[in-house]
């Protein structure tokens, strides 16, 4: 197996295992535009390294927003 594969998550099930959420609220999220994820035919795949970059942006973002002017 190589790092790309053991990077590659596919299917609902995987990517909220991963994230902590239920399968159905992974594809909420992915219907909505909201996770970085693409497809394989019918498959939903999201790689882990680019879900942790969008988990840092998301946590960035937030503090961003919360800084005093």
């Amino acid at each position: 197996m190589t790092i790309h594969e053991t990077d590659l998550l596919m299917g609902n099930k995987n990517i909220a295992r991963f994230l902590g959420l239920t399968p159905r609220q992974v594809s909420w999220h992915d219907e909505q535009g909201n996770l970085p994820t693409f497809r394989m035919g019918r498959t939903v795949c999201a790689r882990k390294s680019t879900l942790m970059r969008w988990i840092e942006d998301q946590e960035k973002a937030r503090r961003d927003v919360k800084k005093p002017h």
